[in-house]
């Protein structure tokens, strides 16, 4: 990524050569915010289109194929098409909360979006304390969801954002301890020093069996989170029609829409970034022709290609299983992915000292 690198300086020191510094920081930060929210909406739309594809490859359906060669613009399309739909107004909402919600929920998704390490390199800020920003930055979302649900002044809204708001703070816990079991056994919260001490071999593999564990109970806390199915409650049709977004139409329906697929991007990328390397390669002991072949491969490849495998697994679980009622979702939380997230921590701290 040497190119990008040099692309980077050149702009930086061009800013601050023909103004003056604070002017060009700000320039700057600009720019990144532009860049973040570009990449943000076309990983969007890829993830939509992709996943129309594998839901018709699911249920033996051909998919997207009118508009675009096999349909690839189609989420263009409907990305326009919603930009163009009429925002209808609900007269006892509560204006101000209501617009706000979809914002909250988007500012959240993207705040924690441009924390992650795509590549050698490229990061748009590296925290010392970088596990536990994407946990903090991440949790802001349920609280434009709660919004949402209760500016909407509907009893269905209501219920679908109660459901949410549940549902997402359960199975924060999970997902939080199974990254701080990572946490542990690297000794740093910093995302580029954990991808670096995977260099050798990554943590899902010289984790032991508590790394592989963690990083189950992580796939299926962090689905939940995405409020997809099976874990779809707070937007079951046949109960509260479209849950806590159900009086949201054009482009505020779409923040919803677009921070449900990056929230999905997001767990994969946390996944990776975590258990399976990151942006590096992979590498088996003693095999150094192998290993020099997959030095080849450029990192933003390594780390997309393995988001990509962890978004898989989650559609293909939502298109497979049936949606759990409200207590078997609850109960599988704190009955069974909690009390074996705490054991699992003492077993990796056993294996530590060991």
């Amino acid at each position: 990524m040497s190119g990008i690198s040099d692309f980077i300086q050149w702009i930086d020191n061009a800013l601050h050569q023909s103004m003056g510094g604070g002017w060009a920081l700000f320039i700057e930060f600009v720019l990144i915010g532009l860049s973040v929210m570009l990449i943000y909406a076309i990983f969007a739309l890829i993830l939509i289109y992709a996943e129309r594809k594998i839901c018709a490859y699911f249920q033996c359906r051909i998919g997207p194929n009118r508009v675009g060669i096999f349909g690839i613009l189609q989420s263009a399309a409907d990305m326009i098409k919603i930009l163009l739909k009429e925002i209808i107004r609900i007269n006892r909402a509560d204006k101000f909360l209501f617009r706000a919600a979809s914002f909250v929920v988007i500012i959240g998704s993207i705040c924690t979006f441009g924390a992650l390490p795509f590549a050698r390199g490229v990061q748009v800020i590296d925290f010392n304390i970088g596990v536990f920003y994407l946990l903090a930055v991440s949790s802001i979302g349920v609280v434009g969801i709660l919004l949402a649900g209760w500016s909407s002044n509907s009893k269905y809204t209501m219920i679908g954002a109660m459901r949410s708001g549940a549902q997402l703070i359960s199975y924060e816990l999970s997902c939080g301890l199974s990254l701080l079991t990572i946490v542990m056994l690297s000794g740093t919260m910093q995302l580029s020093e954990i991808v670096e001490q995977q260099a050798e071999a990554w943590f899902i593999f010289k984790g032991h069996v508590p790394a592989f564990i963690a990083f189950v109970i992580y796939l299926i806390a962090g689905h939940a989170e995405t409020n997809r199915g099976p874990f779809d409650l707070p937007e079951a049709e046949s109960e509260l029609t479209a849950g806590y977004h159900t009086e949201y139409s054009g482009i505020q329906f779409g923040f919803f829409y677009l921070a449900e697929y990056m929230n999905m991007f997001i767990i994969g990328a946390i996944a990776a970034t975590m258990f399976l390397g990151g942006w590096m390669p992979l590498h088996i002991p003693g095999w150094e022709s192998f290993n020099a072949v997959m030095d080849y491969i450029p990192s933003s490849i390594w780390f997309l290609g393995k988001t990509a495998f962890c978004i898989f697994l989650a559609m293909w679980v939502r298109w497979s299983f049936p949606r759990l009622r409200i207590d078997q979702l609850l109960g599988l939380e704190w009955k069974i992915l909690m009390p074996i997230s705490l054991l699992n921590m003492i077993l990796m701290a056993l294996c530590i000292v060991l």
